[in-house]
């Protein structure tokens, strides 16, 4: 580049312009990060990353054009003492190379040691799982060893909209405190981008990765979805990609493996979604290597409308019985109950080889929804959990407007982690119940308020929330409608924001209206107002319900129903009132919790 007049130096980095939709950066200075300026508007760059003249990795970033609304590092610290050079060609028009030179990217790439993670999000929550930075979707691969959860998770590194598909990964000693893993821990290949997939401990060595090595199953999506197995010997911490990969491949989409050992067969079992067919496809499997179709489940089934994706297939018992039932998990795309996302299931029965579903009184297959409130999404099991325990976590946005969610610094946050049970409804019919994890009770600090009684009519009682922590909280209470036709409990802030939660006794049904809950503008799918069934008898309800500061998480009943929905209210809501409609009811044992 000597003697180049477009070649500009400065930050560890010279920049060379080749013409409207070219430019090398070439990084000239050692250091852990290249930090990268991102724009959200603008249109995805390819940055092809060379070392030693050798094409490494291929990122889409939204180089910033104009303005930059944040950076995302790429590690370049293993590649210290080479030559490190990116090949950058935009897809923007430009009229000449001076307008190129002028986008703001070219001037706000820097070589440092260090990537400020700070956050700058009013709404980050405050005791949910996120990504530090970059977008995130499905939860993937996760496992429980030796103490620690661990969560692995799409994401994106260098940007908070979807694109560079990869593994994050985090643990947990309890569910709570998150340690995220600073780079992805499966990175995209020749194969494709990483979409989703589950991971489990081979005890047995049958794969011959060793023994306990842990092994993840992922889809690779370029122009076709295949399916490739990757290891690891320290417990998640680095991956090694099978060099055999893919391990399956079929001439249709399909992806989101599942595979869970079944003692009872001595095999692998591998539960595929074949996502345009809408329809779950069942595998076994000696090695994990080579696998067989089995059967086929779900063809005209549940609901239809959208792909079908994430399955997880389990066995518990009901509760209160000596009976065990499976249950298949199903995530949907769009045709949830109330538009976009959602997790459909089906109870039925395994033997090893083919999944039957239950029928109801009519011998139809009934429709059953995991969560009815529209951000719960790819929900999924943590395998080898302790003590024949069924924990789940979701994706806590909904396709619909999950790019669009006034955050920047970071896109989406996990649910809270959930056992899943099963119970027989009044109609005789099995349920999936969804009960906050045990370990979620550390959160609370301060008991703030304890009413053991309160009569309830027409005129609205209020209570405070608690103002620490941004208004963050828990409240457990019990509605015992008495004699009235509804039961109305409101949140609500001084700017006239809030969120409506009716009981309909006669109807049996809990509703959520978040049309005026705080900022809604920016889709028109996300005000709305969501309805559950309470499966109870018209009586009493118990409601369990967590803030966070952009969602609300509602378990009813014991968890037979929930209701999760982001929020995102311009300052947090501050007061619960309650009031009834026709008639007099009673609330009684509400607690509210500040969270720690």
């Amino acid at each position: 580049m000597t003697g180049n007049q477009n070649a500009i130096a400065g930050n560890g980095v010279e920049v060379e312009h080749l013409g409207t939709n070219n430019t090398l950066v070439r990084v000239t200075s050692d250091g852990k990060y290249l930090i990268l300026p991102v724009q959200e508007s603008n249109e995805e760059a390819a940055v092809n990353v060379l070392v030693d003249g050798r094409l490494d990795k291929t990122l889409s970033v939204r180089l910033a054009k104009s303005k930059v609304d944040y950076t995302v590092p790429l590690n370049i610290e293993k590649y210290k003492g080479k030559e490190l050079l990116l090949n950058v060609v935009t897809s923007q028009n430009r009229s000449s190379v001076r307008e190129a030179k002028e986008d703001a990217c070219w001037s706000n790439f820097v070589v440092s040691d260090t990537f400020d993670v700070s956050n700058r999000e009013k709404f980050r929550p405050a005791y949910h799982h996120t990504p530090i930075y970059g977008w995130m979707n499905d939860p993937n691969g996760m496992f429980y060893k030796d103490g620690v959860w661990h969560l692995c998770y799409q994401w994106n590194p260098y940007g908070s909209k979807w694109q560079n598909l990869s593994w994050g990964h985090s643990t947990s000693p309890d569910l709570i405190h998150w340690t995220r893993m600073d780079d992805a821990v499966i990175e995209p290949d020749g194969l494709g981008l990483i979409f989703s997939g589950s991971s489990a401990i081979d005890k047995e060595n049958s794969a011959g990765f060793g023994k306990d090595a842990i092994v993840a199953m992922y889809t690779s999506a370029a122009a076709s979805q295949i399916q490739s197995l990757a290891w690891s010997d320290d417990d998640g911490m680095t991956f090694n990609k099978y060099p055999g990969n893919p391990v399956l491949t079929l001439n249709s989409e399909a992806r989101d493996p599942n595979m869970f050992w079944n003692p009872d067969t001595k095999e692998w079992t591998l539960v595929l979604a074949h996502a345009l067919d809408h329809e779950m496809l069942i595998f076994t499997s000696p090695d994990m290597k080579e696998w067989t179709l089995q059967s086929r489940f779900g063809r005209g089934l549940g609901a239809q409308d959208g792909v079908w994706e994430c399955p997880d297939l389990f066995e518990l018992p009901v509760e209160g019985t000596d009976e065990k039932k499976w249950v298949l998990l199903c995530n949907l795309n769009p045709g949830g109950p109330f538009g976009g996302s959602a997790t459909q299931y089906f109870i039925g029965d395994f033997d090893g080889k083919t999944f039957v579903s239950d029928t109801d009184a009519s011998g139809n297959v009934p429709t059953k929804w995991l969560d009815f409130g529209k951000d719960h999404y790819a929900t999924v099991s943590f395998s080898d959990a302790p003590d024949g325990r069924r924990t789940v976590i979701g994706w806590m946005s909904n396709w619909q407007y999950a790019p669009e969610v006034p955050t920047m610094q970071f896109r989406s946050a996990n649910t809270l982690p959930r056992e899943i049970g099963l119970f027989r409804g009044a109609d005789g019919e099995i349920y999936a119940s969804s009960t906050p994890s045990p370990e979620l009770e550390a959160l609370r600090d301060r008991l703030t308020l304890d009413v053991k009684s309160k009569k309830i009519g027409k005129k609205p009682v209020s209570f405070r929330l608690p103002s620490e922590n941004d208004g963050v909280c828990e409240i457990l209470a019990d509605v015992n409608p008495g004699n009235a036709a509804k039961v109305n409990l409101e949140l609500s802030n001084s700017k006239g924001e809030k969120v409506d939660m009716i009981y309909d006794v006669n109807a049996r049904t809990l509703s959520f209206d978040r049309r005026e809950s705080g900022i809604v503008d920016f889709s028109q799918d996300f005000p709305s107002v969501t309805v559950s069934p309470t499966f109870g008898d018209g009586k009493k309800i118990s409601l369990r319900i967590f803030i966070d500061r952009s969602s609300i998480e509602v378990f009813g009943n014991n968890g037979r129903f929930v209701m999760t929905n982001l929020v995102f209210p311009n300052e947090p809501y501050s007061a619960l009132s309650v009031k009834s409609e026709n008639g007099t009811a009673k609330l009684s044992d509400l607690r509210i919790y500040s969270i720690k």
